[in-house]
């Protein structure tokens, strides 16, 4: 996989294209830059400035709310009542 592709997975999981489309843009363009080059040193100074703007991203990435054990457990407990009622109404 290129660094191209590896850094637009990450910008999607990010969802860097809404909260700031313009580094997006140029962190994509500078991973297209990585995989372009054959010179090992260009290589080095361009990875140099994708990684700030990587990081600079992942900080302003919206926090996402995962659940707890507590609500994998509520949530299994209802997916056992809904099949239990749906048992018991012949379904």
């Amino acid at each position: 996989m290129s660094v191209h592709e590896r850094i637009s997975e990450e910008l999607d999981d990010l969802r860097a294209d809404q909260t700031s489309p313009g580094m997006a843009a140029v962190a994509r363009s500078l991973a297209k830059a990585i995989d372009d080059s054959d010179a090992p040193t260009a290589k080095a100074v361009v990875a140099d400035k994708l990684r700030p703007i990587m990081a600079d991203l992942r900080r302003l990435a919206p926090v996402e709310m995962k659940g707890d054990a507590v609500d994998d457990i509520a949530e299994q407990r209802a997916k056992r009542r809904a099949a239990a009622r749906e048992q018991a109404a012949g379904g």
